[in-house]
């Protein structure tokens, strides 16, 4: 288990000889106590990195950060990041600290703006004072808005139709011109449906509320809700419902550490779709998650949501041509399957009177 690093306790650690193996790389993981941020930094130590979480605990938990220390502070404050650049001096930084609901973005704005982009700012500006030129960021496919055409390319026009995906694509905007400006390259991975969880049940998700389809699927089928709401059953699609492009979240971690070393061998910045091209039905999942769990998925037909697409599907051959990334983990039944162990153990460990894993934040 990984130790928990308090802003007070770090010129003690400073003192600790043999924290950490002085020959591996260090990279810092903003929101690495979050879904895909711990997930990644797993597959960070497991290739030959240290990650160093920065997380506030607002939207993640410190049970996640098993593969490196963890300190508990905002990216949004400069002293912090500072201070833990100086004591750690990494190579690169994986940024995921972000919100992500859409809903709450458009009631809450100003939330989503200050959290994603200023303090991504602040980030970037430290980066430039530090000398650190190499940044992967976690983005959305929710920049595009309502696509023109499938699949959806990299170089598709950027209309975000929440706050959410325009605080993104404010974002890489900074990027783009702090690359110009200072050198600093970025990898911008622009994530369709991430879901699953790690196969070995180390870690997983825990949103709350959780509005995914996936999740809330494996909740009806287990009775945790009392049922799953469909918003939409008339889009212009097979079987009448909308169509995600859904891709693992172990997946999603190997695309990070990829994309890292893409940068560190002197790649150029790049933005990256990362799915797996293929697109399932709403239909499609329920039927899934009912073959898993040999349970009944109880539904209620709603309206349909504003600004939904009815098919929203990648365009995977850039990741593929310049990463070589290939997401093995992705098929839909090993998704639901791991979710559904994921939901099991979770709700076993509150049964046995040990409290759930907190909210994951992430994507």
């Amino acid at each position: 288990m990984a130790r928990t690093v308090f802003i007070g306790e770090w010129d003690v650690l400073l003192l600790m000889n043999g924290f950490r193996n002085k020959d591996v790389p260090t990279v810092l993981v903003t929101g690495g106590a979050g879904y895909v941020g711990s997930h990644t930094c797993k597959a960070l130590a497991h290739s030959g990195y240290f990650p160093v979480t920065l997380d506030t605990l607002a939207r993640g938990h410190s049970s996640a950060v098993r593969w490196g220390p963890l300190i508990n502070g905002d990216v949004a404050d400069r002293a912090v990041l500072d201070k833990a650049i100086v004591m750690h001096k990494p190579i690169a930084i994986l940024h995921f600290a972000g919100f992500a609901y859409v809903s709450e973005s458009v009631s809450n704005p100003g939330l989503y703006f200050r959290n994603n982009t200023c303090a991504s700012l602040t980030l970037l500006e430290a980066m430039r004072d530090h000398e650190i030129d190499t940044l992967v960021f976690s983005s959305t496919c929710a920049t595009y808005g309502v696509p023109m055409h499938l699949p959806i390319q990299e170089s598709d026009a950027q209309r975000p139709v929440s706050p959410y995906g325009a605080s993104k694509l404010m974002v890489e905007q900074i990027l783009n011109a702090f690359d110009a400006a200072h050198g600093l390259r970025s990898a911008i991975l622009r994530y369709f449906n991430a879901a699953g969880s790690d196969p070995s049940g180390e870690i997983g998700w825990h949103h709350e509320p959780d509005t995914r389809l996936i999740p809330r699927a494996l909740m009806a089928a287990r009775g945790e809700i009392p049922f799953l709401e469909v918003y939409g059953d008339d889009f212009d699609t097979p079987d009448g419902t909308c169509i995600r492009d859904y891709v693992h979240v172990s997946d999603l971690a190997t695309a990070h550490v990829l994309a890292l070393r893409y940068l560190a061998g002197g790649g150029s910045s790049v933005a990256l779709n990362i799915g797996t091209g293929n697109g399932h039905s709403v239909r499609d999942v329920i039927n899934t998650v009912e073959r898993i769990t040999g349970e009944s998925v109880p539904l209620r037909i709603a309206p349909r949501r504003s600004g939904d697409p009815p098919v929203l599907v990648a365009a995977t051959s850039l990741a593929g041509q310049l990463l070589n990334f290939e997401p093995i983990e992705s098929s839909l039944d090993h998704i639901c399957l791991t979710a559904w162990r994921w939901l099991k153990h979770r709700t076993a460990d509150t049964a046995d009177g040990v409290p759930p894993v907190p909210n994951l934040g992430g994507r």
